[in-house]
């Protein structure tokens, strides 16, 4: 939705990886495990991060790679999205298509809480961050929108 009100393609990470790779991203990690993914992911972003004018979609982990925050943030800006665990869990609740949430097991409240303390650091280095616990995704993209014609300058 905030790419074409920006005027611009979109890549969805994870899409590309899975469209690079003719393999669902369940499957890479099923299969590969997490260490191959993230080496696919860097990939990915090193590729993507090469254009300019485009919103790309990344994944929870992907700046939580030093090589791949650097990429991406010499290539625009970084906008992290936010929201409380309990929300992450309403939102993550199908199974089979979040691995890392998945890897859990039963306690998924807990394995979403520990995820966002440890990539907290990663996140606050992020240039803006939004809490989009009580936003609908029109109200999401219009804050998005009026941060980026600032930072543009204009």
């Amino acid at each position: 939705m905030l790419a074409p009100r920006l005027g611009c393609p979109f890549v969805d990470l994870d899409q590309k990886i899975e469209n690079d790779t003719k393999m669902s991203i369940p499957h890479i990690f099923e299969i590969y495990g997490e260490k191959h993914f993230r080496e696919l992911e860097k990939k990915a972003v090193r590729e993507v991060s090469e254009k300019r004018g485009i919103v790309i979609a990344t994944g929870g982990g992907t700046v939580t790679d030093e090589e791949n925050f650097r990429l991406l943030k010499n290539s625009g800006v970084i906008i992290c999205l936010t929201t409380d665990p309990e929300e992450i869990l309403n939102r993550t609740a199908r199974r089979g298509e979040r691995p890392v949430l998945d890897s859990g097991g039963t306690e998924r409240l807990a394995t979403i809480k520990r995820l966002l303390e440890e990539r907290r650091k990663f996140y606050d280095k992020a240039d803006y961050k939004i809490d989009t616990t009580e936003w609908s995704p029109l109200q999401i993209i219009d804050d998005i929108c009026r941060y980026v014609n600032r930072w543009k300058g204009g």
